[in-house]
């Protein structure tokens, strides 16, 4: 299916509305070498149907690209005549990626995956990067610890966010956030709620949207220093001064066996070993071993992030539902989250399971990730998804609602039975032992 000599490349490039469009604006953007002809898109409910518009698109392509549903790739590799698929999302494990090669392959295209260092865009200022080997390791409240150790310094820090551009892509270009309203009028869903808010609420600004380096030139004109806080287990879009990778070890061996995680543990600088406390002794050990056996050179933190509830009492013998965060559930693979830890420590007599009482897109989730049972996970990419989550709460039976999401899901929600917040931060002695990084480079 090769193409004329004079003839540029022809790219499809598989996404998830994420990682694509920002190796698209990094390297295949105005590279008259190579024409992208479409995006497929995957993990995320109705991202694909819309197209990537002109205005990010560039002057090469003036119709915009389409974005097409993964299912369709063999498909469209024969319609566009595709010379090369280029692999740009996360949380993929090893077999999965090359499951996807191997389908390419066989439609008679070339299957390619850029490398990180290739598209990360350099800072004028101090850049620190948290990323991980999986979803739900825990970067949230390690972003966190950072940025108040930064604060502590006296330092000015812009919170970049991972992209989650599920909405209008010409109003999502540069996004800013440093108010509950500014969610509210950028429509944001329940997924970038959970990243957005508790930055937010601890003073600081949260820049996040589609074109990365107009981004990071926004966010330099009121930083002293960029914190890179990234998704699933993607890799940095920007290049770090300090890389920090979290891992997880209640998914041991997942930090060498997951795309492109295993590439975050072998760039890191610090590997954040979290969790320690409710994790198996010999699950810790095997993360610790694969790590330094990928990147001996890493400094090995292990840390801890506990859950707390305001009150306690209140969960000792009910039947409770648990509520946890999305992606850590469905392509994180979790069964559990940090609810159903609280849950257990503090005496519940029942944690109902959900799965009879959901409805619409929320019983298709369940249907889909086979291997959620005892806990409902936060989906909310719509409105239309966030009413259906709010049914199924509101139909289960139970007495209390213990919510594991980032954000407090009653401000979105009209929940009709009692309902407590559960929260984590990294422990005082990983935040320590961070600052030490920290001060090393800033």
């Amino acid at each position: 299916m090769s193409m004329p000599s004079d003839q540029p490349i022809r790219v499809l490039i598989m996404g998830a509305a994420g990682r694509d469009f920002h190796d698209f604006n990094t390297f295949w953007r105005n590279n008259p070498r190579y024409k992208v002809v479409a995006f497929t898109a995957a993990q995320i409910p109705d991202i694909h149907g819309r197209t990537y518009p002109p205005e990010l698109s560039g002057v090469d392509y003036p119709e915009g690209i389409a974005i097409e549903p993964e299912e369709k790739l063999v498909e469209l590799i024969e319609k566009h005549k595709v010379d090369q698929v280029a692999m740009a999302y996360s949380d993929l494990s090893h077999e999965d990626v090359m499951h996807k090669a191997a389908l390419v392959n066989a439609a008679g295209a070339d299957f390619r995956m850029l490398s990180p260092l290739r598209t990360m865009v350099k800072s004028t200022k101090p850049v620190i990067a948290v990323c991980a080997v999986r979803t739900g390791c825990g970067k949230s409240q390690t972003s966190r610890a950072i940025t108040e150790i930064l604060k502590s310094m006296g330092k000015r820090v812009a919170a970049v966010r991972h992209p989650m551009p599920y909405g209008d892509l010409t109003r999502q270009i540069c996004q800013r956030f440093a108010s509950i309203e500014d969610m509210v009028r950028h429509e944001c869903t329940i997924e970038e709620r959970e990243e957005y808010e508790p930055h937010i609420r601890a003073g600081n600004v949260v820049f996040a949207g589609v074109d990365y380096e107009r981004i990071l030139r926004e966010a330099e004109k009121e930083a002293d220093v960029v914190l890179w806080d990234g998704g699933n287990n993607d890799a940095a879009f920007f290049k770090p001064d300090l890389y920090i990778v979290v891992a997880d070890p209640h998914r041991p061996g997942h930090e060498v066996r997951y795309y492109p995680g295993e590439t975050n543990a072998r760039l890191a600088d610090v590997v954040v070993i979290n969790k320690v406390k409710t994790a198996k002794a010999e699950d810790v050990e095997t993360v610790e071993a694969n790590i330094r056996r990928v990147n001996p050179t890493a400094r090995l933190i292990r840390a801890d992030s506990p859950v707390t509830v305001d009150n306690p009492a209140a969960i000792q013998g009910k039947r409770v539902l648990v509520v946890e965060d999305g992606p850590t559930l469905t392509h994180g693979e979790m069964t559990y989250g940090a609810g159903h830890v609280a849950a257990r420590a503090n005496g519940a007599a029942q944690i109902v399971d959900p799965r009879p009482y959901a409805v619409g897109s929320i019983k298709a989730t369940f249907e889909k990730y086979t291997h959620v049972t005892e806990v409902l996970p936060a989906m909310g990419y719509g409105q239309k998804q966030i009413s259906e989550l709010e049914a199924t709460i509101n139909a289960t039976d139970c007495d209390m609602v213990l919510i594991g999401t980032p954000i407090d899901l009653g401000l979105l929600l009209k929940i009709n039975k009692p309902s407590q917040r559960v929260r984590y931060e990294l422990a005082a002695e990983a935040t320590e032992a961070l600052k030490t990084e920290v001060q090393r480079v800033v």
